[in-house]
């Protein structure tokens, strides 16, 4: 028990440290650093409790599309806490917000997913898919697709059927029980580490022909859906090659299986459209799972938005057993709604599709520094790979922990950059200005290079 409250306020990080236990905890680490307590934010603009600023390229966790500090959302969000701060969504109840939203889902998504399914996140977005994939097949008489198959390197989540879905190197921890029977992968589309000798056509007929092998040996007949996202974010923002997607999409079709696509992270504008399966890529999916930019965080929310063809096939006398309490929540509901008619109408598809056109070439200037071995990403999403060797593409050693080390030289400069292992990510928020790039740019070129004359110093040699 804190014996001084007051006193303990005034130093949030040590009540933080004392209390909380936070999503992917080091212990060590979190023992022996104080954490960063962030006091307000603005834009693309975050300061602490000591009053510096940062620019936030990371846009929170990918999701603070429209920026933070919108006076016009916390209206929305308090207008319909004081009008109706709860209301559940259970069997045959709704409101204005979440009838509203769904139908405006089904307006902006592709073809024919017309129907919506209201979750609390992206983690339960995928969750409700896999259930309603096995449910979809059973309804219509196939009992034996309960099977699943997803990549490497991906990310769908951190519930227990979510993150045994993925499968990113760092997730599957030992201390922790994972679902195994039943999920499958293949591997990664990363181009960037294609077999040697294998061109991109190449490398994507490989892929899919992988994937035909695995479904033979699987069998289709026992196979309910395909997870993908576009771009594999937390995996390391893997860039596939040309025409993979609507590829494999095509080889879903041809054998009954489901194509869902993980938008959590690249719907509603990070690639300049309202989601990239279809618009960017040219893969229509069956089910889109979202949420992040649904409300650029305002609130937290997700939702399923799946097809006619999935709807009809589940009608009957039967029950839809799969939901929470806060599906459709209606303050949540309210924000989301007012977030895409902020996005509609500062056109922000369009600038985030040519703010990103720059964001990538100004970034592809860093490719020349020491240490960087690839510089990828699409519209406002952007990975720059750390590496030993930049023939051999061979990782520095783990101990060295590179990411980190350009994370923290970035933020003491004001700047963040999200550290996965080697690498160091971006997502910043849609509202990014060129000046701000500028700024992006720059500021992680000094501290890459900063890391890359301390790795030296200390006879860790890379080019």
């Amino acid at each position: 028990m804190v014996r001084n409250m007051t006193q303990a306020i005034n130093d949030l990080a040590a009540l933080d440290q004392a209390h909380s236990l936070h999503p992917w905890t080091h212990f060590d680490s979190f023992q022996a650093e104080a954490p960063l307590v962030i006091e307000r934010g603005e834009g693309c603009l975050l300061w602490d409790r000591d009053g510096r600023e940062y620019l936030d390229a990371v846009g929170g966790l990918w999701c603070t599309n429209i920026g933070l500090g919108r006076k016009e959302m916390a209206e929305a969000i308090a207008v319909q806490a004081e009008k109706l701060a709860f209301s559940n969504s259970f069997v045959d109840m709704t409101h204005g917000p979440a009838a509203l939203l769904a139908a405006k889902l089904a307006e902006i998504a592709p073809g024919d997913l017309n129907r919506v399914h209201f979750t609390t996140g992206g983690s339960t977005a995928i969750d409700s898919a896999y259930r309603m994939a096995v449910y979809y097949h059973r309804c219509r008489g196939d009992l034996e697709r309960t099977h699943v198959i997803a990549r490497d390197d991906s990310y769908h989540g951190s519930t227990f059927a979510s993150i045994s879905i993925g499968k990113r190197s760092g997730d599957k921890v030992p201390e922790f029980h994972y679902k195994s029977e039943g999920i499958h992968h293949l591997s990664t589309p990363n181009t960037y580490r294609a077999p040697d000798g294998m061109n991109e056509d190449a490398f994507r007929d490989h892929l899919v022909s992988e994937f035909e092998a695995k479904i033979k040996e699987v069998g289709a007949e026992r196979i309910a859906a395909f997870f993908a996202e576009p771009i594999q974010a937390s995996g390391g923002v893997i860039m596939p090659p040309e025409g993979y997607l609507a590829a494999m999409a095509r080889v879903c079709r041809n054998h009954g299986i489901l194509f869902i696509a993980d938008e959590v992270v690249t719907g509603f504008g990070r690639l300049g459209e309202w989601f990239a399966a279809k618009d960017v890529f040219g893969a229509q999916p069956d089910i889109i799972c979202c949420a992040k930019g649904l409300s650029s965080g305002y609130q937290p929310i997700g939702a399923v938005i799946f097809s006619d063809k999935i709807y009809e096939a589940m009608q009957g006398d039967r029950w839809y057993a799969s939901g929470f309490t806060y599906s459709g929540h209606p303050v949540a509901c309210a924000a989301a709604l007012k977030n895409i008619e902020i996005i509609e109408r500062e056109d922000l598809l369009a600038h985030s599709a040519c703010v990103g056109v720059y964001f990538q070439g100004r970034l592809r200037e860093l490719s020349d520094l020491p240490f960087v071995g690839s510089v990828r990403g699409k519209g406002l999403i952007a990975c720059v790979e750390n590496v030993a060797d930049k023939a051999t593409k061979a990782l520095l050693p783990d101990e060295v922990d590179v990411g980190k080390r350009v994370s923290n030289a970035a933020e003491k400069r004001g700047l963040m950059v999200r550290p996965i292992g080697h690498l160091n990510v971006m997502s910043p928020p849609l509202v990014i200005s060129e000046a701000q790039v500028d700024f992006v740019v720059e500021t992680l070129g000094a501290a890459i290079s900063e890391v890359a004359d301390e790795l030296t110093r200390d006879g860790v040699k890379g080019g």
